[in-house]
């Protein structure tokens, strides 16, 4: 671990978009700045994801200074969405947490529908330091979170995606890989590890910004996405299922919490403290 260094960052503005990835980014203690403060809402309020409506992975958006956000899909022309002016709020659903957010404009809601085919709302995170805590079962008192599937930041490694590379060659779907980082979604990605050591950490620092492990992350079937054209398959899953489940999870990654604030940069070295 003494040469692991922190290899790329990433950022998603609008949940389940495509995201950005920058050399450096802030670290709050709700997850990144401006990371998935966006999120789509159904009809009934629920938050839509790449779960239901895979052909967002296409859709990309670009976080503005202010907070607002640039979106460009396949089809459509680009729309820049402002903050809006958190003068009400709608409540929405989001894995079974009622969270609050603010609505964006009238034609922020019809380009994202029309590209969807559905109807749907953009709705923005006024307030990460008070709108949605952490899951108690794994969280510290005071703990929030944005639109994040439930943790603040997620981490992954080099090391463990060659490794499940490896044994997704060997199986049934060969055919699939190897797959790329990007089916993961990750916040952080770090570089110079053993495959898997991530399992056993439980606080480490990352440049100047300290975290705790909260978890490992379970996986979905947005793994199976591919993110640039939205077809599905069979892996990771498929691979994950025989070889890394864990605790009934199919896990890859680990759910991060950050301990400090700071600003993180690719190459900033990585430390395990515990």
């Amino acid at each position: 671990m003494r040469n692991a260094q922190l290899l790329s960052i990433h950022h998603y503005p609008v949940k389940a978009c495509r995201g950005q990835a920058p050399r450096e980014a802030v670290v709050e203690p709700w997850g990144l700045a401006g990371d998935r403060r966006w999120a789509l809402i159904d009809d009934g309020g629920k938050v839509v994801t790449q779960r239901q409506q895979p052909r967002l992975a296409p859709v990309a958006a670009e976080l503005l200074p202010g907070g607002g956000v640039r979106l460009s899909a396949p089809g459509l022309e680009p729309l820049t969405v402002a903050v809006p002016e958190p003068v009400g709020s709608v409540a929405l659903e989001i894995f079974r947490d009622k969270v609050e957010g603010v609505l964006a404009d009238a034609e922020a809601h019809a380009w994202c529908s029309a590209y969807l085919g559905v109807d749907v709302r953009l709705v923005h995170m006024d307030d990460p330091a008070t709108r949605r805590p952490v899951d108690p079962e794994y969280a510290l008192p005071g703990e929030t979170v944005s639109f994040a599937d439930g943790y603040p930041l997620l981490l992954t490694t080099v090391a463990s995606l060659d490794a499940l590379n490896t044994l997704v060659a060997d199986g049934d779907h060969a055919a699939e890989g190897p797959l790329p980082m990007n089916r993961f979604r990750p916040n952080m990605v770090v570089a110079g590890t053993e495959p898997w050591a991530e399992d056993d950490w439980s606080r480490v620092e990352i440049g100047e910004v300290a975290f705790r492990v909260a978890k490992s992350c379970g996986r979905c079937v947005v793994t199976t996405t591919d993110q640039t054209t939205a077809g599905r398959g069979r892996e990771p899953l498929h691979t994950l299922g025989r070889h890394r489940r864990i605790g009934g999870k199919l896990v890859f990654g680990q759910n991060l919490v950050p301990l400090t604030r700071g600003t993180v940069r690719i190459g900033d070295p990585v430390r395990v403290i515990a």
